[in-house]
């Protein structure tokens, strides 16, 4: 299938990205309980990794690409546009929304989705800061809708962008550096750590990556590697998904009966 001859939306795999399907695609659609939506949920943020504000999507999309074009057999799948409104500490961050918000924009791409027939979706992560967020919005819209929700976020895939726990953020660096084919800015001489508020009582300081980087050659020779490791696991979660039995009683939550 090729792409129309328009702006691309993102990063994606044309056979698999809904926005570049003809509705009378869906009105003959065969296999509405077989389909798995995804729902790539992507915040902008500088992480001290000197690449762009885009970072997250920049890979959270590209592992989505590798994986369903992968010479493996991929579950039907179809992919949402990212969600890019969503939560994010004050400062180093665009485009932030509040919570009631960000968990209402779940919800509304998710009644389009169950309106279109289809049943089972995954929230596909980037954002640490979103990890939450989309495991409240996951049962909330389970029990609204009666839909089958999963979660996978770039945490699990060895891709984590948070500053204090992860141990991967040289790795998101050089895949980042590979998949732009652009160096890392370097961190000012005087560079001062970002404080910025973190959930509830806590504060996270993100401190620049000062390892060095390796350049771009360089990147360009590891992040294939990194690239297929993180897009073969997604893989393998997906497979998992799409074997999973459907909910019973179509979903619905029946009340509890007398012992």
């Amino acid at each position: 299938m090729t792409p129309p001859p328009v702006t691309p939306l993102c990063i994606a795999d044309p056979d698999t990205f809904w926005p570049w399907r003809r509705w009378p695609e869906f009105s003959r659609w065969q296999s509405l309980h077989d389909t798995t939506i995804i729902v790539p949920v992507a915040g902008m943020a500088d992480w001290g990794l000197g690449h762009a504000l885009d970072a997250e999507e920049t890979v959270l999309m590209s592992v989505l690409r590798e994986a369903t074009q992968s010479a493996s057999p991929t579950p039907q799948v179809l992919v949402t546009p990212p969600l890019r409104f969503v939560l994010g500490p004050a400062a180093g961050t665009a485009f932030t929304v509040t919570p009631p918000v960000a968990h209402n924009f779940l919800a509304e791409v998710t009644a389009s989705i169950v309106a279109s027939g289809f049943r089972r979706l995954v929230f596909y992560n980037s954002s640490p800061w979103n990890e939450e967020l989309t495991a409240a919005a996951a049962r909330d819209l389970r029990i609204a809708h009666g839909v089958q929700i999963y979660r996978i976020s770039l945490s699990g895939l060895g891709l984590d962008f948070h500053p204090t726990r992860s141990p991967d953020r040289q790795r998101v660096q050089t895949l980042l550096t590979g998949l732009t084919g652009r160096a890392p800015e370097a961190p000012p001489a005087t560079a001062t750590p970002t404080s910025t508020p973190g959930w509830g009582d806590q504060s996270l300081t993100i401190t620049p990556l000062t390892t060095p980087p390796l350049d771009v050659t360089a990147a360009a020779a590891v992040a294939p590697g990194i690239l297929t490791e993180a897009a073969t696991l997604l893989q393998s979660l997906l497979d998992e998904i799409a074997t999973r039995p459907f909910l019973p009683h179509d979903g619905k939550i029946l009340p509890a009966q007398p012992a």
